[in-house]
């Protein structure tokens, strides 16, 4: 029996009669030959961890435009503390860790640069409309490698593609990455308003301070024990008064920090950076990275700027942007 087997045998043993097995995998869109050491969502999760849109993640803004401060989170951070909050969950709840940290780590692999300002301008400029979930399994499926793709598994796809919106991913594992990456942004990027001054944690209404507790963890321990205690074998949820408390934090979170004007402050640059950066490669095509002349080929000029663009990170698309429309100096 390979290390493979045994522990496709392990889950059939211990996880949860809901938990999705690695040896019941839908399978992935070319076959390839079994590990003989790791599952299929094991191979999956390494995949993802050693793709260069999983590097590039460090070099992304999470909320706040190129803060100074080492400890504001990044597109990176945010994906860890997802995963990290997932697997609390999936192992409480006796269901696959592997697989839901595959899809928490690749969960945003396609988040443009800016954030979701980035996202915002891109949805704005391309005809059809641009979203970072479905652009994350583009990558994975494939942009990645050179436009081969990572060739995942369909479970992981699926949650990584219904991680914000539409329909319910197929796996209670992506169910959980689902909210686990609410759970996540809520809280961190409370704490990072706090640190750049924008709300101080008097300001959240004392009603959802007094249900959650007051600070990061103790609001996470309570969405995450909560989650626990009331998930079924269909859903994962909240029960009604923890639902309620978590969309109230929500709608608070929006009015007081993404729509503050100290947040907002340089999205307006954002726009004139991505909108450039269209213009300028849909009227010059030819001066696309090579590679993405499969892209052209494939799917057509517009998706394949797209692509070139939603990969950027903050500091290399104010480059190229720079570079198309600065004089240097001589």
């Amino acid at each position: 029996m390979t290390i493979r087997e045994l522990t496709e045998q392990n889950e059939k043993q211990f996880l949860s009669e809901s938990a999705q097995l690695s040896s019941n995998t839908r399978g992935r869109k070319v076959y390839e030959e079994p590990c003989s050491l790791r599952t299929e969502f094991q191979r999956d999760r390494d995949r993802i961890l050693h793709s260069k849109s999983f590097r590039r993640l460090k070099h992304k803004t999470q909320v706040f435009l190129a803060p100074e401060d080492d400890h504001y989170r990044t597109r990176l951070t945010h994906t860890l503390e997802v995963a990290q909050i997932a697997r609390t969950v999936a192992r409480a709840l006796r269901l696959n860790e592997d697989l839901t940290e595959a899809i928490a780590l690749g969960h945003d692999l396609g988040h443009t640069p800016f954030g979701h300002a980035g996202e915002r301008a891109l949805d704005e400029i391309i005809p059809g409309g641009f979203h970072h979930f479905e652009q994350s399994a583009r990558v994975c499926e494939f942009v990645e490698k050179n436009f081969k793709g990572l060739n995942l598994t369909n479970e992981v796809l699926d949650g990584i593609r219904n991680h914000t919106r539409g329909v319910l991913p197929n796996t209670l594992e992506g169910q959980i990455v689902r909210i686990a990456d609410k759970i996540a942004y809520m809280n961190h990027d409370i704490d990072d308003a706090v640190r750049g001054n924008v709300i101080s944690e008097n300001d959240i209404d004392f009603d959802i301070k007094a249900y959650l507790g007051i600070g990061k963890g103790n609001r996470i321990n309570k969405f995450v024990t909560n989650l626990i205690e009331n998930s079924d074998k269909h859903l994962i949820k909240f029960d009604d008064e923890c639902q309620k408390h978590f969309d109230t934090l929500h709608s608070w979170l929006y009015a007081n920090v993404y729509l503050n004007p100290v947040a907002k402050k340089e999205e307006s640059k954002v726009f004139g950076i991505i909108e450039g950066l269209f213009k300028y490669f849909n009227e010059n095509p030819e001066r696309l990275p090579l590679e993405y002349m499969v892209d052209v080929d494939r799917d057509g000029k517009t998706v394949a700027i797209a692509d070139y663009i939603a990969g950027m990170t903050d500091h290399y698309a104010i480059t190229v942007y720079s570079n198309i429309y600065i004089p240097k100096s001589w």
